[in-house]
């Protein structure tokens, strides 16, 4: 299982060279400098400063520590200029901020274990770091910048990364999985969720109404489904009906093929179901008016009521489960581990 804080430093390095961060040691790996002095001057989202926003144990989080998290949380910021929305910022920067304490409060737990990295993995992390640079040069440029050059303060980052990961597999993936047996206990004892109605699985050719319909015009609206109709009627698979969909439809499904997936009976009009159980799959209905369009409907399967097999579910049963049962166990280890330490908010 991924935790979302995995291989921090790895996925900083990405945005750091893509270039939507301002780079900084800082930003690839929390400073662990106790009582590090605050800067005055304010910080926003786009220009942190160095400001400590927490203390944990003493050991000071920053605002460069925040907005990478930030960042993480929000991947989109590259598609909005390094920005996120306003609206979703409070929120963003709120969990973004419980993520990093839980991170420290993980790391120190990992130290006080005196849990360690092996020698072949550490070496891996580093090969994958640098992989994300276009060049050794790069590479070289980045270490100077960011690091004074050099390689030694880089490897703590990346080491403190791959502890932190360490330990949630122990503490939080070893003890959140999910057998094939209970994802069946499950299963049997929620029977209706795994119910599903009678559908019709569908594509539609449609022609909408002018907006101040005429005689005239409702005549030729009439007129292009006919000839429509006598196209679809030509086509003999998905891929042509799909494609004269896409060609002549005037609704929002033509740029989906006409594709409706499968829509549940009591969903439809109860003359479009007299029309769709009147034909057999794969099929095409006349022209079915519905509301005011006028609609060719294409019956790709007709699906009776019924109940999804166990063996249909259980993968993706067992992983719902577990990432249920995996945030459960986390919350619960950052509650403990927030009993004995000091965080602060500043």
């Amino acid at each position: 299982m991924k935790h979302e804080f995995s291989a921090r430093v790895l996925t900083v390095a990405a945005l750091v060279v893509a270039g939507l961060m301002p780079a900084t040691a800082q930003q690839l790996a929390v400073s662990h400098t106790p009582n590090a002095t605050t800067q005055a001057a304010p910080s926003t989202l786009m220009e942190p400063t160095g400001k400590a926003v927490a203390r944990v144990n003493g050991s000071v989080l920053t605002d460069r520590d925040l907005q990478r998290e930030m960042y993480i949380l929000f991947p989109y910021a590259a598609q909005h200029n390094g920005q996120i929305p306003a609206e979703m910022e409070p929120q963003i920067r709120n969990g973004a901020l419980q993520m990093i304490i839980f991170e420290e409060l993980v790391y120190q737990e990992a130290l006080r274990r005196q849990m360690t990295i092996a020698p072949a993995k550490m070496k891996s992390a580093e090969q994958d770091f640098r992989a994300q640079f276009s060049s050794p040069a790069e590479y070289q440029q980045f270490l100077v910048s960011q690091f004074n050059g050099s390689q030694k303060v880089l490897d703590e980052k990346i080491k403190r990364s791959l502890l932190i990961d360490a330990f949630l597999k122990i503490e939080v993936d070893a003890k959140s999985t999910v057998s094939v047996a209970e994802a069946r206990a499950y299963y049997d004892k929620n029977p209706a969720r795994f119910e599903y109605p009678e559908s019709f699985a569908i594509q539609t050719i449609s022609f909408l109404p002018p907006e101040k319909p005429t005689p005239d015009t409702l005549k030729e609206e009439r007129k292009r489904a006919e000839e429509a109709l006598k196209q679809a009627q030509a086509t003999t698979n998905y891929e042509q009906f799909g494609m004269l969909a896409e060609r002549v439809s005037e609704d929002d499904y033509r740029v989906m093929m006409g594709d409706h997936k499968s829509v549940a009976r009591a969903k439809l009009a109860p003359h479009v179901v007299q029309a769709l159980l009147a034909i057999k799959e794969g099929q095409i209905t006349g022209i079915i008016q519905v509301e005011q369009a006028l609609t060719i409907v294409r019956l790709n399967k007709h699906i009776p009521a019924g109940k999804a097999k166990f063996d249909d579910v259980k993968d993706t049963l067992r992983k719902e489960l577990q990432q249920k049962k995996l945030n459960a166990v986390r919350a619960a280890l950052d509650q403990r581990l927030h009993k004995t330490a000091k965080v602060e908010v500043l």
